[in-house]
């Protein structure tokens, strides 16, 4: 059986396991143990992984997806959620959706997020807003050369529960109003409100792709703690992420002092994940 590297900070821990993730979740995790999974399954569009090949055939990529959908389904909690990272390519831009629909066969879609990478906003469409003064492109993308496509600047981030019924602790991303007035309008017992569907945040500026981002499809931090703070912080026992990376989730999960174990197959993107969160 293979063995984790085991990092410890406040009293928590993280289990980092170089192994298949269908295999090893069945080796290492009880059913219903998990609480939350945030995870970033590869896209099947090309990309060029150091071990992992992203180009097998869209049936095949489809049937790896629901195997190692079977499996999670077994370890998330019966209040658990699924929150699962995937874009897509001007060229093919159903892959989210078959995906979502493989998935759909063992959970529910609860809420479908927006992750906003980059915006561009006009000033004459704000209206009055005192921090806002003239039009504004924020975030960052890799540009698109193309006369047909326009620049991909979002992906999805899929919500999925076992029955679509997981109370979220929607405030916990809650941001002030703009107008007070609504505070009282709404009944609302503080100065926040519901965030919604589209959350706007941008990759880190990086110098060197080979030390700052060493790995070519990872997800920020924040995205990560911000998926289990709207599943609730309280109710959080243990994170998971099938498809580690770098560690991005190990972190997040750490960050928000929460139990986590993950599992990759690269280890080269392992011991780099390994390096980042005993850093810590």
């Amino acid at each position: 059986m293979v063995e984790p590297i085991i990092i410890q900070r406040q009293n928590k821990t993280a289990k980092l396991y170089l192994q298949d993730c269908v295999q090893g979740m069945r080796e290492h995790l009880r059913p219903n143990s998990v609480s939350v999974i945030v995870t970033s399954p590869p896209y099947n569009l090309g990309i060029k992984y150091s071990k992992y090949d992203d180009t097998i055939s869209r049936e095949n990529y489809l049937a790896w997806i629901r195997e190692w959908a079977s499996v999670v389904k077994n370890v998330l909690a019966d209040d658990g959620s699924l929150f699962l990272n995937i874009g897509s390519k001007p060229t093919d831009p159903h892959v989210p959706f078959r995906v979502l629909q493989v998935l759909e066969q063992e959970f529910v879609l609860q809420n479908a997020i927006h992750w906003i990478k980059a915006i561009s906003i006009d000033k004459e469409n704000v209206g009055a807003y005192p921090n806002i003064l003239g039009d504004i492109s924020v975030g960052h993308y890799k540009p698109i050369n193309s006369p047909r496509f326009l620049n991909d600047n979002h992906e999805y981030v899929f919500q999925l529960t076992q029955r679509g019924d997981v109370k979220l602790d929607r405030l916990a991303l809650g941001v002030p109003y703009q107008d007070k007035s609504n505070i009282k309008r709404w009944q609302s017992k503080q100065d926040l409100h519901c965030r919604g569907n589209t959350w706007f945040i941008p990759y880190e500026t990086i110098k060197s792709r080979e030390r700052d981002r060493p790995h070519p499809a990872t997800f920020p931090v924040k995205l990560a703690e911000m998926c289990i703070k709207l599943h609730g912080i309280s109710r959080a026992r243990l994170v998971l992420d099938p498809f580690l990376g770098i560690g991005q989730s190990a972190i997040a999960a750490l960050n928000l002092k929460k139990n986590f174990v993950g599992f990759e197959i690269d280890k080269n993107y392992f011991d780099e994940a390994t390096r980042r969160v005993r850093r810590l």
